[in-house]
């Protein structure tokens, strides 16, 4: 017997939480940018579902986390807001980075154990939505 499909909305929810996983993995191993990467992409993830939950259509393909707090008029703490802000715009940086062995040097565990850290707390405020 087929199981029922969980909600659209659902299934980027769980990407962002696999994406997230990942993330920690990434920050056991030293791979600090990465882990970076993957929580941008975990917070996008979580924004795209809430977009699909609340528009009840697909969102675009941006990776801009801004456009998509805009489009859903979300509220969001100052220090949320510095955050994200902040880490939209390390987006392209850890995607092509121009000297990734500059990046390497630059982003610590502690700092990147903390940017995770972070990440998990406005994810889980995103999907709370």
């Amino acid at each position: 017997m087929e199981q029922p499909r969980q909600p659209q909305h659902e299934q980027w929810y769980f990407q962002s939480d696999y994406d997230l996983e990942t993330g920690k993995y990434m920050l056991k191993t030293g791979r600090n940018i990465y882990c970076i990467f993957m929580c941008h992409l975990s917070l996008e993830k979580a924004l795209k579902g809430l977009y699909i939950k609340r528009c009840n259509e697909i969102p675009p393909r941006l990776h801009d986390l801004m456009y998509f707090i805009g489009k859903l008029t979300l509220e969001l703490t100052e220090e949320y807001t510095t955050f994200m802000v902040w880490i939209n715009g390390l987006s392209i940086a850890t995607r092509y980075p121009e000297d990734l062995q500059k990046m390497i040097a630059f982003y610590t565990d502690s700092q990147t154990s903390d940017i995770y850290r972070q990440t998990k707390m406005v994810q889980q405020w995103i999907k709370a939505q």
